[in-house]
């Protein structure tokens, strides 16, 4: 794997081997069929900006890993902040629910880490190892795993090696294998001879100039770098047999690092890649177009492995999608966002149809804090993003505006579907026991949170007291 831009570091100075193999037997299902290894493998600020998704960003590992396995073309997250985002697909619940309200380095937590999926699959024999990023606290031990294995940065060239290594180990247990890259997220990687600027086009809320093709390529170059770290760990899978009975799950948090995308509740940020293969059905190259949440992720491994599901859970089940019994399991997905670098709390219910989103911070601006720096970022404020409005509600049509760009919410014509989905959110809010009705949500003490009316996520932040 050719990463000529970071200097590589010695990936692993320890066999892996002893702390794989554990005294537990591979626990058989109640059909005899050994339970299934379960690889999920996560990426950063990445979206759908992929090649799976029609995107002219290659990815060949991640197009091989669908072209087996299966891709679900409306997938999305219960959150487009970090850490809120991974807590939701590993807990099954909610950011509200689940008490991950923000960042996990900036001093938010969850409720209770005994009800992250490990301690599930646990209580069935598995053995739980991560390797490279997490994101949900601020000391990985708090979460539970059997081994732990993190680097300065966790950047592929030294994560998707160890991966490999772990899964060349002796297993004499099914294991859950959480591996995370830092990859696609800011600071991109330089862009290479693949991915000049003057053939690059930026994504679709971003304008067409040299500054945003610039800032797309070095996405791709980022993009690229992280699929070659897949490539290694599904090699690595493959060479020693496991790829048989081995759910492969891969994901991203949220949108990607540009304005009007991650940390947005428009497709742009909600959407997610999500790909898998594995057995039940997770194979053949399928196509999934049923609204999928990361929520579901957790009772879809308890089905696949027959394990009793806890009744906290807020997904259901991908199994009679994967199964042909059901081409819908939801008529709703929501998500949410309280806390990124600053506090915008909002909510958002989808349908087919409809996007509606509402704001409760009363603010009438764009929060600038919540958009990461760069070159796209740069060239909004330099023409006046700073004084755009910001509605309170918003409506979309997803028919006829699939980019979320005409906000429908005061159109005559599309008042009924307001009504809708008002109704729909204020629902789920009352059933979920949402606070934010209540008031504004309070960060932990000693967390931080900058100044919605700053202009970067790197400015100073306030410390909670």
């Amino acid at each position: 794997m050719a990463l000529p831009d970071l200097p590589r570091r010695s990936f692993l100075r320890t066999s892996l081997a002893g702390a794989a193999a554990t005294s537990l037997s591979q626990t058989g299902a109640q059909t005899g069929r050994a339970r299934p290894n379960i690889l999920y493998i996560h990426s950063h600020d990445t979206g759908r900006y992929l090649q799976p998704y029609g995107h002219a960003v290659p990815a060949p590992n991640l197009q091989r890993l669908a072209e087996g396995g299966g891709i679900f073309r409306q997938a999305f997250n219960a959150a487009p902040t970090c850490s809120p985002s991974r807590a939701s697909l590993l807990t099954g619940m909610c950011p509200h629910s689940n008490g991950m309200f923000g960042l996990a380095h900036r001093g938010f937590a969850l409720r209770d880490y005994k009800q992250h999926i490990l301690h599930t699959l646990r209580g069935a024999g598995y053995y739980s190892a991560l390797i490279g990023l997490q994101h949900i606290a601020a000391d990985p031990a708090a979460i539970g795993y059997d081994k732990v294995m993190s680097f300065p940065g966790n950047h592929v060239e030294n994560v998707a090696p160890a991966a490999a290594e772990f899964l060349r180990a002796s297993h004499t247990a099914p294991f859950f294998l959480d591996v995370g890259f830092f990859e696609t997220h800011r600071e991109f990687r330089q862009p290479g001879p693949k991915e000049d600027p003057r053939f690059s086009m930026p994504p679709a809320p971003i304008p067409d100039t040299p500054e945003t093709r610039a800032d797309i390529a070095a996405f791709k170059a980022s993009a690229r770098v992280m699929d070659e770290g897949v490539g290694v760990v599904l090699n690595a899978l493959e060479a020693v047999g496991l790829a048989g009975n081995t759910l492969v799950i891969s994901t991203t948090d949220h949108g990607i690092p540009f304005p009007a995308m991650k940390c947005n509740l428009t497709d742009h940020g909600m959407g997610v890649s999500l790909i898998m293969r594995g057995p039940g059905g997770f194979s053949g190259g399928k196509v999934n177009d049923a609204m999928v949440s990361h929520l579901d992720l957790f009772p879809t491994i308890c089905d696949l492995a027959n394990i009793e599901k806890p009744d906290r859970l807020q997904g259901t089940s991908l199994m009679p999608l994967v199964r042909g019994e059901a081409r819908e399991i939801h008529e709703e997905i929501f998500a949410e966002v309280n806390y990124h670098a600053a506090y915008e709390p909002k909510r958002a219910v989808r349908t087919h149809r409809w996007k509606y989103i509402r704001h409760f911070d009363g603010r009438t601006r764009p929060n600038l804090p919540n958009c990461d720096d760069g070159p796209s970022k740069t060239y909004w404020l330099e023409n006046g993003w700073r004084e755009r409005t910001v509605d309170t509600e918003q409506l979309f049509d997803l028919v006829f505006d699939p980019n979320e760009r005409r906000n429908a919410a005061s159109d005559p014509q599309a008042r009924a579907a307001l009504t809708e989905m008002r109704g729909r959110l204020d629902r789920w809010m009352r059933a979920t026991d949402d606070p934010l009705p209540r008031g504004p949500i309070e960060a932990p003490k000693g967390a931080t949170a900058n100044d919605p009316e700053g202009t970067s996520p790197n400015e100073s932040p306030k410390v909670i007291r």
